[in-house]
């Protein structure tokens, strides 16, 4: 038997079922309303700490200890546990958003059709309203389980992650599961398999001469970037997923000088370990054509890949299990996008993701949620804290 089974003969009592989970809607919205209006763009460290002070409030109201882990540059993180012990359940989220101070005058909080609108609403203020739900519900009703519960808010995800990936790794290492409660695929779905993402900046140097009367005596630094580009793009493989991206380019003074300096980001998505190996030498033996220019290449791996490996899929069908007990029959799915699962599958822990709110328009000023998934993924997490 696996070591994710339960070896079950009986159905799964559910702790909570989702008709019981709408009970709370009213109080989720209005922790979902709240987070939303506090604007909380990752580079505005006041504004972040503003709404990661609620969260921390609405921990210590439910009974948690909780741990500040202060920044100087980004919004500091949270933590708060419940239970002691070893091992137990990480639940993680992220408080920052990409949208700008200024977008909620625009676009206030809003519902229409069964949906709510707001900045940040699905990436992912609806998470922190979810898992706060989730555990306020439980200690009214069936209570906390004995393991230790955790819960991580960190403030710079949608950057990266740098001050908080260590802490990301070091709590993971400490529990036997971890919850990613990034929004769940469009139609639902969880997510068993995303991409690794590496962010670098190629430069060219060559050298400035007039364009008219000495166009030989220049080196055209954006002629020789396009030639790297072409090196670039040609490394990308359809069948195996990877994908590289110039999304930036600059370069040149003006029309009739030949420039010295282009510059270029690059945007890559890998599946898996050996295509980001594959990747990672062919830029390093990108080759120069014209033979005085010259050429730098700065950047790193910002995320491993989450590989559909075969800890993932047991994860999954026991989510899959305890889901199909208060009535959702989960399906699985994978992104080009990273999270912050992406540092916790190579550490060989069981983790889901893709638990949050269902909607559409992330990072977009059409960005909402669909209400009825709010009480559906409510059941679903307290469901899994209690019955993993």
């Amino acid at each position: 038997m696996s070591v994710l089974s339960t070896g079950l003969e009986q159905p799964i009592m559910p702790s909570m079922t989702i008709d019981e989970a709408r009970d709370h809607l009213p109080g989720l919205l209005e922790i979902l309303r709240t987070l939303v209006e506090f604007e909380s763009p990752t580079p505005e460290k006041l504004a972040v700490d503003r709404a990661g002070s609620f969260v921390a409030g609405q921990m210590k109201r439910l009974g948690a200890r909780v741990q500040r882990f202060e920044q100087k540059e980004v919004g500091d993180h949270w933590l708060g546990t419940w239970g002691s012990g070893p091992g137990g359940i990480l639940i993680m989220a992220h408080i920052d958003t990409v949208h700008p101070i200024g977008t909620l005058q625009r676009l206030p909080w809003s519902e229409e059709g069964g949906k709510i609108y707001g900045p940040g609403i699905m990436d992912m203020k609806a998470s922190a309203a979810i898992a706060l739900t989730a555990i306020d519900a439980l200690h009214r009703g069936a209570g906390l389980p004995g393991r230790r519960i955790s819960l991580m808010f960190n403030s710079d995800e949608e950057t990266g992650s740098h001050t908080s990936q260590d802490l990301i790794q070091s709590l993971a290492k400490e529990h036997d599961l971890v919850l990613c409660l990034e929004p769940a695929l469009p139609d639902g779905a969880l997510k068993t398999w995303r991409k690794g993402i590496g962010m670098f900046e190629i430069e060219v140097v060559g050298r400035m001469a007039h364009a008219g009367a000495n166009p030989s005596g220049g080196v055209n630094a954006i002629h020789e970037m396009a030639h790297q580009i072409r090196q670039i793009t040609e490394l990308a493989d359809d069948e195996a997923g990877t994908t590289l991206n110039v999304d930036l380019i600059e370069g040149g003074t003006r029309t009739n000088v030949i420039p010295a300096r282009a510059r270029a980001s690059l945007d890559i998505r890998v599946k898996t370990e050996e295509e980001q190996s594959r990747i990672a030498s062919g830029l390093d033996n990108l080759k120069i054509q014209h033979p005085e220019a010259q050429l730098s290449l700065t950047g790193e791996w910002n995320r491993p890949p989450m590989p559909r490996t075969e800890i993932m899929m047991q994860t999954f069908e026991r989510a899959r299990e305890i889901g199909s007990g208060i009535g959702l029959d989960l399906s699985e799915g994978g992104t080009g996008g990273g999270s912050d699962a992406n540092f916790v599958a190579p550490l060989g822990i069981p983790v889901l993701d893709g638990l949050g709110a269902v909607g559409a328009g992330a990072h977009t000023e059409q960005e909402h949620i669909r209400t009825e998934s709010l009480p559906e993924r409510t059941a679903l997490l307290a469901a899994l804290l209690t019955e993993w």
